[in-house]
């Protein structure tokens, strides 16, 4: 089944519009050619509750990024020149992958990373779907992603989880590489909301359908959060926030002072004040612990065994 992938012989899936041939061998930003990379799949248990549920999120980790955050802490896998081991799967190969999950017993599919795969991904759904994937599918992205791209997915998505990162235009471009993520975001977001709605959870406390916004706090970034929450709270206040508290100077994190440190109580609890300032009543909050249990390492044949 080709009816995404054709669409990489000019891949426009993101807003970097490199147009280049994948299907060819060439390659973009992303460095990722016509098939996806898979690093890891398993179940996740470190998800929001409404996603890892009892017995874990069925996770799909895929190689490469179309962002170059500086802090990331999958940079094994989204960064490397030469990533930790990695499998090439065909669309075939992907829609196993989801339906072995399912049978594993995940509440969902978790695709991690899959804005610069976005069309594989795609192709995958729809072979899966119609040999009896009935779990939801979950977009977990970081908010890079092209508002065209996502029209053309429709329907394809139940959940949308995407990172709002930047509201500060500087720190996207310092930190990411991202030029026009904080004008772009607003529109990403509206689209993902238009698609599937607010979140949707069941009596069992399980995700069904609709959108969850995650914001990491940075250190020494209160506005930023306070703008990206300020955005949430224009679109619509009845939006399901995450706002996490994990961060710790990783990858190349030590050569930007300003986010040379881990974030401090106060900060984070500045940032939990001000979303109730704005009525934002659906947040999920973190733990500071999280700053250390919740780091992967991909080295490991279980990245969140830690």
């Amino acid at each position: 089944m080709n009816q995404f992938v054709n669409q990489l012989q000019q891949c426009r899936c993101c807003p970097r519009q490199c147009g280049v041939n994948r299907l060819a061998g060439e390659l973009g930003f992303c460095r990722i050619g016509g098939q996806a990379l898979i690093s890891h799949l398993g179940l996740h248990h470190g998800e929001e509750p409404p996603l890892s549920g009892s017995r874990g999120s069925g996770t799909i980790f895929f190689t490469g990024c179309n962002l170059r955050c500086v802090f990331c802490q999958n940079h094994q896998i989204s960064q490397a020149l030469v990533p930790i081991e990695a499998r090439a799967m065909s669309t075939a190969d992907l829609a196993r992958a989801m339906l072995g999950l399912q049978e594993q017993g995940a509440h969902n599919i978790n695709f991690v990373s899959p804005t610069h795969v976005l069309w594989q991904m795609a192709d995958a759904i729809v072979s899966a779907r119609a040999q009896g994937l009935s779990i939801p599918v979950v977009y977990n992205s970081n908010g890079y992603d092209s508002v065209s791209a996502l029209r053309q997915i429709s329907g394809l998505i139940d959940i949308y989880l995407p990172d709002l990162k930047y509201q500060d235009a500087a720190m996207a471009w310092r930190y990411s590489r991202a030029e026009g993520y904080s004008e772009g975001i607003s529109g990403v977001l509206t689209e993902m909301l238009a698609q599937v709605g607010h979140l949707e959870v069941g009596e069992d406390g399980l995700a069904r359908r609709g959108l969850l916004v995650r914001h990491l706090v940075l250190p020494g970034a209160v506005d930023n959060s306070q703008q990206c929450l300020r955005l949430l709270a224009d679109l619509d206040p009845l939006i399901t926030i995450s706002l996490m508290s994990q961060y710790t100077p990783q990858h190349q994190a030590a050569n930007y002072p300003a986010i040379n440190r881990p974030l401090t109580v106060a900060e984070y609890e500045q940032v939990t004040d001000f979303a109730l300032s704005l009525d934002l009543d659906h947040v999920f909050v973190q733990e500071l612990s999280s700053q250390s249990v919740l780091l992967p390492d991909f080295d490991q044949e279980e990245p969140f065994a830690g």
